[in-house]
C-alpha cells in the first residue's frame, strides 16, 4: 500500500461503546450470531473483539457485498473461516444473492446440534433466535429488511445508522436481534482504518479524500493494474506514486481548473465513487493470512 503520509485514523462514536454493553446483555437471548462482513476486507470489516463479545455462541459469517469482490479471493476467505470454526457465505443483500441459503445454513449446520435436541424434547416448532452484528454500513439492514421482505429496519447510505436494537420476526420460527453497527476504539493497524475508509464504512467526512484515492490507486495499479487501465485509459509505470496516477485520472477526464491545474480532490471524489460501485471490477482488498490458507 502507497506510504504517502496520512493521519491517524481513529473513529469511535459514543453509541458503540453502548453496542457492545447491549451484545453482552443480550447474548443468551439467541441462539446464534450471524456476523456480516465486508467481502472485499473480511478481517478489516470484523471486529477484532467480537470473538471474545460472542463468546461461544455459535456463528455464521456472512461475506457481504461478494458481488463487488474478487470471486477467487472471496472462495479463500470462505475456506478460511470454516477452517477457523465459524460457517461461510458469500451473499450480496442489495441484490438478494445467496441469501435464500442463510437460514437452511443456520438450521442444518450452524445449529443442527441444537435443532435435532429440540426435536427429541419435543419442541421442534421453537423459535430460532439470532443476533445480527457487523461494523457501521457493511449492509445489516439491507440484510433484514430482504430476509423479512419489507422495510422493517432503518437502510441510509451512511455509516452508523442503526443505534438500538431491533428485534425483527422473519416468521413464526426464526427471529432476529439487529444490533448498531460497531468499531472498536483504536486501530492498532491503520491499514485496517484505510481499508474501511476505502470501502465507506468509516465515514469521508474525516478523512483527507485526496490522499484516501491516492492509496487506494497505488493498491489498484499493484495489485488489479487492468482495473485502471480499462476504466480509465491511462498508462501505468512502476515509477508512478498516488499523486501522479490521481493526476493521470484528473487529466484523462477532462477534470482541470484555471490555469492548467488538475481538479484532484475532484478526481478523488470519482475514484473512490466508482470503487464502491463496482465500476472499476471486482476487487478484493486483502488475502486470507497465508499461514491459514
Amino acid at each position: 500500500m502507497d506510504n504517502t503520509d496520512m493521519k491517524q485514523i481513529q473513529w469511535f462514536p459514543g453509541h458503540m461503546a453502548k453496542t457492545r454493553r447491549l451484545i453482552a446483555s443480550n447474548l443468551s437471548l439467541v441462539d446464534a450470531v450471524v456476523e456480516i462482513v465486508d467481502a472485499r476486507s473480511p478481517l478489516s470489516s470484523r471486529n477484532p473483539e467480537m470473538d471474545h463479545m460472542t463468546k461461544n455462541k455459535p456463528r455464521l459469517v456472512l461475506l457481504n457485498k461478494s458481488d463487488l469482490a474478487d470471486e477467487r479471493t472471496t472462495q479463500q476467505w470462505i475456506n478460511y473461516f470454516r477452517r477457523n470454526d465459524s460457517e461461510a457465505l458469500a451473499v450480496d443483500c442489495k441484490s438478494g444473492k445467496g441469501l435464500k441459503s442463510i437460514l437452511p445454513t443456520l438450521k442444518n449446520t450452524v445449529l443442527k446440534e441444537l435443532m435435532d435436541k429440540r426435536e427429541r424434547n419435543g419442541m421442534k416448532g421453537a423459535a430460532v433466535r439470532l443476533m445480527i452484528v457487523g461494523i457501521p454500513n457493511v449492509g445489516k439492514s439491507s440484510l433484514i429488511n430482504k430476509l423479512a421482505g419489507s422495510k422493517r429496519a432503518k437502510v441510509e447510505d451512511k455509516p452508523g445508522v442503526t443505534r438500538t436494537k431491533q428485534w425483527v420476526k422473519l416468521d413464526n420460527n426464526t427471529e432476529l436481534l439487529d444490533m448498531p453497527g460497531v468499531l472498536w476504539p483504536k486501530f492498532e493497524d491503520q491499514s485496517v482504518a484505510v481499508r474501511l475508509a476505502f470501502t465507506g464504512a468509516i465515514s469521508d467526512d474525516i478523512l483527507d479524500i485526496e490522499t484516501l484515492a491516492m492509496k487506494l490507486l497505488s493498491y489498484l495499479a499493484e495489485n488489479y493494474p487492468n482495473s485502471l487501465t480499462e476504466r480509465y485509459k491511462i498508462e501505468l509505470s512502476e515509477e508512478d506514486t498516488g499523486l501522479d496516477l490521481l493526476e493521470k485520472v484528473g487529466k484523462k477526464r477532462g477534470m482541470m481548473i484555471s490555469g492548467g491545474e488538475i481538479n484532484t480532490e475532484r478526481a478523488a471524489i470519482t475514484v473512490l465513487d466508482e470503487f464502491r460501485s463496482g465500476k472499476l471490477g471486482r476487487i478484493t482488498l486483502e488475502a486470507p493470512p497465508q499461514k491459514e490458507q
